[in-house]
C-alpha cells in the first residue's frame, strides 16, 4: 500500500476503536477526532488518488460520525459480549480493509540497474500491404501499436509513464482469460513506471543497438516493464508489439479498440499455422525501425539505431514467434524464448544456427503425453548445435511477465517474484550483451550460473 493509504487506515481506525471503547468522552474531542478522519481522506484522495480497493476503509470516517451520533461511545466495560462482538465487528471490518489494498496492491517496479534513464514513447503504425484478417471490411489494413523504450538523456518534462495507458480496456480484454471482473485492473494506470514519457534520447553513445519484444496470447505490449525498462537503462532501444487482436485490448489513437479474439489454438497444427500472422507483424516493425532510423519517422531516433545490431525476446507465444524469426529473418541475430511453446515452421535437428536461450517455468502448463512428446522433440532441435536453457524454480507461465506483481493471488507457491525478475534480468542481459551488443563474453553467463545454481543453465 502507499504511504498516504496505510496512514489512513491506521489512524482512522485507532479513532474508530477509541470511540467504540472508551468510557468518557468529550463532545469536543469526538469532533476534533471526525474532522482528522475526514480531513485524512480528503489528503490520501488528492496525493495518491482513488481506487476501488480503498473503498471499506473509505467507509470508516462515516462509521466514526454514526458512532458520534448514536452515541455509542457511552458503554459498560463489564459487559464483556458487547466488548467481544465490537471487537469482531471491528476485527472483521480491519481485515477487509486492509485485505483488499493489499491482494491487488499499487506495485512498484524495480528500479533499473543500467547507467541510463529511461525514456519512452508510442507510435502506431499501419501496414498498408496487409489486410486485417480479423475485421470483414476487406479495405481494413494490419494496425499495430508500438512502444518503445530508450535511453534517455534527461526526463524531458518529467512525466513518469503510467503502467497501462488505457487499464479499463485492457482490463475488459483481460477478464475473460484470468476469470478476474475488468475494474479489478482499473488501478494500473496509476502505477508509475521508471520510464519518463517523450524523454530526449541519450546522446552518451553514437548509436544503440535494437531488442524487440513480442507478448503472448491475450497479453499487452507492457507485461513485461521490469525487464524492458531494464534493457533499456543498460543502452539498449527496445521496441514492443501489441499483436491486435492476439493482445488483451489495443487502443488505437483515435480511440477505437481491438480486443483479444480467440483464435482455437488447440494444438500444434493451429498454432504453426497462425504464427505468420505474428512473424509478419515483427518483419514489419523491423521495417519501420530502418525507417526510423533514416529519420523518416521520428527526428529523435535518426542516426542512433545500430540495424546491425538486433535481439528480439518473447513470452509464451511471443516466445515462439522470436524463436521462428531468429531462424528466418537474418536480421535478428539472438533470440530468447521465456516459457513459450516452439509453434511454427520445425526447426532443423541440427539447431537454429544463431545463439537462442530458452527460459522455461519448472510447472509446465501443458501435461497431456501426445502434446509433451512433440514439445520435446521441438526443444532438442531448437537448443541443437549450442542453444541455451534454464529453469526457473518455484515459478509458473506467467512468472515470465509483470502479472505475479500485480497480486500474491496469482503466484506460484514458494515465488518470489522480484527474485525471479533478477534472474531473468540478469541472463537476458548477460545473453545480449554477449549475442547483440557483442560487448560480453562467455563467462558472464558462468558467472551467473554459479549464482543461481537452482536454475540449471545448460549449453548444449
Amino acid at each position: 500500500m502507499r504511504f498516504w493509504e496505510i496512514g489512513f487506515i491506521i489512524v482512522n481506525f485507532v479513532l474508530l476503536a477509541w470511540i467504540l471503547f472508551t468510557e468518557t468522552g468529550r463532545k469536543r474531542w469526538s469532533i476534533i477526532a471526525m474532522t482528522v478522519a475526514y480531513c485524512l481522506l480528503i489528503v490520501q484522495l488528492t496525493v495518491e488518488g482513488y481506487r476501488w480497493q480503498m473503498i471499506p476503509a473509505y467507509f470508516s470516517p462515516v462509521i466514526l460520525t454514526v458512532c458520534f451520533l448514536l452515541k455509542i461511545r457511552k458503554i459498560n466495560v463489564r459487559n464483556w459480549l458487547q466488548i467481544t462482538v465490537k471487537t469482531l465487528l471491528l476485527c472483521i471490518y480491519l481485515s477487509v480493509a486492509v485485505a483488499l489494498p493489499t491482494i491487488m496492491p499499487m506495485f512498484s517496479l524495480p528500479k533499473p540497474n543500467g547507467p541510463f534513464m529511461v525514456g519512452t514513447t508510442l507510435f502506431y503504425w499501419v501496414d498498408h500491404q496487409r489486410e486485417q484478417p480479423y475485421t470483414k471490411d476487406p479495405r481494413d489494413r494490419r494496425e499495430l501499436m508500438v512502444q518503445i523504450y530508450y535511453p534517455a538523456g534527461d526526463e524531458g518534462e518529467g512525466n513518469r509513464e503510467p503502467y497501462l495507458r488505457n487499464a479499463r480496456e485492457v482490463g475488459k480484454g483481460l477478464e475473460g482469460d484470468l476469470s478476474i471482473p475488468a475494474f479489478t485492473f482499473s488501478h494500473l494506470d496509476s502505477v508509475k513506471t521508471n520510464a519518463f514519457t517523450e524523454a530526449r534520447i541519450s546522446n552518451a553513445e553514437k548509436q544503440y543497438p535494437v531488442l524487440l519484444f513480442s507478448h503472448g496470447f491475450n497479453g499487452f505490449r507492457n507485461q513485461n516493464t521490469f525487464e524492458v525498462e531494464e534493457l533499456a537503462s543498460q543502452g539498449y532501444i527496445v521496441i514492443c508489439i501489441d499483436h491486435a487482436y492476439n493482445a488483451a485490448a489495443t487502443v488505437y489513437p483515435d480511440g477505437r479498440t481491438a480486443y483479444f479474439q480467440s483464435t482455437n489454438i488447440t494444438g500444434f497444427s493451429d498454432g504453426d499455422r497462425h504464427i505468420q500472422l505474428w512473424k509478419d507483424d515483427v518483419a514489419f516493425v523491423l521495417d519501420q525501425v530502418e525507417k526510423l532510423n533514416r529519420g523518416g519517422l521520428d527526428d529523435r531516433f535518426k542516426g542512433k539505431i545500430d540495424t546491425s545490431r538486433i535481439g528480439m525476446f518473447g513470452h509464451s507465444y511471443g516466445g515462439a514467434t522470436a524463436a521462428q524469426m531468429l531462424a528466418e529473418d537474418s536480421r535478428i541475430n539472438a533470440a530468447i524464448d521465456m516459457d513459450g511453446t516452439l509453434y511454427g515452421a520445425k526447426i532443423k535437428e541440427s539447431g537454429i544456427g544463431k545463439p537462442f536461450l530458452l527460459m522455461s517455468a519448472e510447472m509446465s502448463e501443458d501435461d497431456s503425453d501426445e502434446f509433451s512428446i512433440e514439445e520435446k522433440h521441438r526443444k532438442k532441435c531448437a537448443l541443437a548445435g549450442g542453444g541455451m536453457s534454464l529453469i526457473i524454480p518455484n515459478t509458473d507461465h506467467t512468472s515470465f511477465s509483470d502479472f505475479h506483481l500485480m497480486s500474491p493471488l496469482l503466484r506460484s507457491p514458494g515465488e518470489d517474484p522480484r527474485y525471479v525478475h533478477r534472474i531473468i534480468n540478469e541472463f537476458s542481459l548477460a545473453f545480449f550483451d554477449l549475442y547483440v551488443k557483442q560487448g560480453g563474453n562467455i563467462s558472464a553467463l558462468e558467472k551467473l550460473s554459479e549464482k543461481y545454481p537452482e536454475v540449471n543453465f545448460k549449453v548444449n
